[in-house]
């Protein structure tokens, strides 16, 4: 099987590259602006890259799309902080560009496997959320903050639409709060735009306080990146085709913490490193307002917890690393090597 994973060098596409390079036979085409995160597979015979970018590269991805049995466009903008500030790029980046992805998927009728997002049930009433059953419940226009939603809901439903219309196959998957090494950078956490555990990992390890937006209250249901992975394989391997044209959340309930809870996890689990151990010592955390931290357009839902009964009945799949274990996994490999 020919794999073609387009944003290859992030979070989600550089584990999957490494996974599927590591426990199938099938070849993988990636493509991305920079490829630094997948240096290590270069050697590989089943793998290729190439460096471009999706706005400039239309004639190139089309003709891979051909030429692969499966497509995943990972690209995407997914930190609150960047789509606050940017809305008009996260909608060009988020559904215009995957749109004319997914229409090329129907044009030369290939799978397609799209990253949904938790986000897109937005401030659901329900206290688990259903792929198939949840209401998807957003904000005002003037919180920014929802167009990422908006965006990414509007890709689901588009196609869903050419799945019945046009016959195109496809399997949407809903990541919850997906957490390990290669999230996000230090230099995004410079800038204060790194997502929650790299962001207060950084400024501990800087000498600074770990500031809460609104107390983190907040909860989310973390999950290891490497539970993560199991569920996005196994709707690859797509066996007796159970999952086709099926949404699936990939969450773990069992790691539903407020953000407060995760930043002191954080900083015990740091003691366990001795290199890091007097920075924890050191680190205090601090309140702010959203409207302060983010600035105007930001919004918030209190809790997101998933229901992983269709994954687990159709698949087979459950996460099995706790929140403790995700958390010391993601800080090992921060710990310098000389």
């Amino acid at each position: 099987m020919r794999i073609l994973i387009l944003g290859a060098n992030g979070f989600i596409g550089s584990h999957l590259v490494e996974r599927l390079l590591d426990a199938t036979d099938w070849d993988v085409t990636a493509f991305d602006l920079n490829g630094d995160n997948l240096d290590a597979f270069a050697s590989s015979r089943r793998f290729a890259f190439t460096k471009g970018d999706i706005f400039e590269s239309d004639g190139w991805i089309d003709a891979r799309v051909r030429d692969h049995d499966i497509v995943l466009p990972l690209v995407g903008v997914a930190k609150p902080a960047y789509y606050v500030t940017h809305p008009v790029r996260t909608f060009e980046l988020d559904f215009e560009q995957n749109l004319k992805i997914v229409r090329m998927c129907v044009a030369h009728r290939k799978r397609v496997i799209f990253p949904s997002t938790s986000e897109v049930y937005g401030m659901s009433p329900d206290a688990e959320l259903r792929e198939d059953a949840s209401p998807l419940t957003v904000g005002p226009i003037s919180e920014m903050r929802w167009i990422y939603s908006a965006s990414k809901q509007l890709m689901d439903r588009v196609i869903a639409a050419y799945g019945q219309e046009e016959g195109l196959r496809y399997t949407l998957f809903r990541p919850f709060n997906w957490i390990g090494p290669r999230l996000d950078t230090f230099e995004d956490a410079d800038t204060g735009s790194a997502r929650s555990i790299t962001q207060f990992a950084h400024d501990a390890l800087t000498h600074r306080r770990i500031t809460l937006v609104n107390g983190g209250a907040q909860r989310r249901s973390f999950t290891y990146i490497d539970d993560g992975i199991d569920g996005l394989v196994a709707i690859l391997k797509n066996e007796d085709g159970r999952a086709e044209g099926q949404i699936f959340n990939i969450g773990n309930p069992a790691n539903n913490a407020s953000i407060r809870d995760l930043a002191e996890l954080l900083l015990d689990v740091m003691r366990e490193f001795p290199a890091f151990r007097d920075a924890a010592r050191e680190t205090q955390l601090v309140d702010q307002p959203a409207a302060q931290f983010y600035g105007a357009g930001y919004a918030d839902m209190q809790n997101r917890t998933p229901s992983i009964e269709k994954i687990t009945n159709l698949l087979g799949w459950r996460p099995k690393v706790s929140l403790r274990e995700a958390v010391r996994l993601t800080l090992s490999a921060m710990v310098p090597h000389d």
